[in-house]
């Protein structure tokens, strides 16, 4: 069984396994198809118009299957391979352990924000980035620019504790832990991150940084935590809503894959306990 880790447990053959996974996936094109489909559903989800990966209710179920999928494309090059998370309600500067040389390196330069240590500089020649929103091809940082601050403990179990999953009109103006947890209402969780690292994890093509990955899987983690804090509290629209996908209608891209299946993660990976 997958064992999903907080990074900041992670041994040095660990970080060692993922980083050269990540490189793999990279070299082979595959890492890029990832990038080119998050950017791809982040450019049409819309608040008035169909909606599956962002700014609707399918944004958790979606993210866990887009995770899965990648786990499963780092597990095909080292089987060892899990997706390690980062609470960054602990680690919450840069110099937290993530942001090390011999991890994901640091932030960017002042001048264009390009990061210039660790595997993922683009003076290594192994991650170009080449699907993008500009003529620039390397990976940039901007890591808590301006006074930015990360969420705090306080704030997630402030988000925890709401008790309905969504309401309507289902979108970035809805109420209800997925859009608090998404971050277009309240105190911002998950985009705040994404704006907190700048870059391109400010953009479509956020998963041009690997930081993206470990983000995500917090995210998920939350989701988790709010489903075993409230078991009889479920995915919501469950059926006949307009434009977004109910708990048994298919998500894009994939065929076969509804929010209902998305539900309970234990069938492919738990968390560990670390705090």
């Amino acid at each position: 069984m997958t064992v999903r880790k907080n990074q900041a447990t992670l041994s040095a053959d660990e970080k060692r396994r993922f980083v050269n996974a990540l490189l793999e996936l990279k070299r082979s094109g595959r890492y890029d198809t990832f990038v080119t489909t998050h950017n791809a559903f982040i450019m049409s989800d819309t608040d008035n118009g169909d909606r599956v990966g962002h700014r609707s209710p399918s944004f958790l179920p979606w993210h866990r299957r887009f995770l899965i999928e990648f786990e499963q494309a780092l597990q095909s090059v080292d089987p060892t391979v899990n997706l390690p998370y980062w609470d960054w309600t602990a680690d919450r500067t840069s110099r937290s352990s993530l942001w090390a040389p011999d991890f994901l390196g640091g932030t960017g330069r002042a001048r264009d924000g390009q990061v210039l240590d660790g595997p993922f500089a683009r003076s290594g020649n192994r991650w170009t980035i080449t699907v993008r929103v500009d003529g620039r091809d390397y990976l940039r940082r901007d890591l808590g620019a301006g006074g930015r601050q990360l969420p705090t403990r306080a704030e997630v179990d402030s988000v925890l504790a709401m008790e309905t999953y969504d309401t309507a009109p289902w979108n970035s103006s809805s109420d209800g832990f997925r859009n608090h947890l998404e971050g277009w209402r309240g105190v911002n969780l998950h985009n705040r991150v994404h704006v907190w690292v700048g870059g391109q994890m400010g953009t479509g093509v956020s998963p041009n940084d690997p930081v993206f990955w470990l983000h995500h899987a917090f995210v998920d983690k939350l989701w988790a935590d709010w489903q075993a804090r409230h078991p009889r509290s479920t995915y919501l629209p469950a059926a006949d809503t307009a434009n977004v996908v109910d708990l048994r209608d298919t998500m894009r891209p994939w065929n076969d894959v509804t929010p209902a299946d998305m539900l309970d993660h234990t069938r492919h990976y738990t968390f560990d306990t670390a705090a």
